[in-house]
């Protein structure tokens, strides 16, 4: 999660919501390290867990990744937790739940689905008051104006 939590950070320094994300394998070796990008991609799918994927897959040579550990700051949205099923990862493990829009525990219960040909495992709350802190802390600034000006220059 320390992983994670300093991507979130590069996030935040470039103005982008602070979410990090890391897909381990099975011998816990780093496959990704990713943060949220959808303001400098303008791609809405740039999210931290949508890029691990994408690299991960990248890695792999395969989309599939099965055996694999997905580390988030946040609790996943909607269309993580689809890509992630789709990914076909053993587990999903996260810091901080997401009330307004989490799919795995807080609004749906995303990956538990019946109808799914495949169901991750997965576990919150990890170091879940840090991973929140700098959520709250870039809100905070937003809020103030200091982080509302969009993406700084790459």
């Amino acid at each position: 999660m320390d992983m994670a939590i300093d991507e979130a950070r590069q996030a935040a320094a470039r103005r982008e919501v602070p979410v990090g994300a890391v897909i381990v394998d099975s011998a816990g070796q780093i496959l990704a390290r990713a943060h949220n990008e959808p303001l400098g991609h303008c791609d809405p799918t740039a999210h931290a867990e949508i890029q691990a994927l994408r690299q991960a897959g990248a890695v792999l040579g395969n989309y599939r990744l099965e055996n694999c550990v997905l580390v988030v700051t946040l609790e996943p949205c909607f269309m993580c937790t689809g890509a992630l099923v789709h990914a076909r990862v053993a587990g999903v493990v996260f810091g901080a739940a997401d009330r307004k829009a989490g799919t795995v525990i807080s609004c749906l219960d995303g990956l538990d689905q019946p109808f799914h040909n495949h169901i991750p495992w997965h576990m919150g709350g990890i170091r879940s008051a840090a991973c929140a802190a700098l959520l709250r802390d870039f809100f905070r600034r937003t809020a103030t104006g200091s982080a509302a000006d969009g993406p700084k220059a790459p």
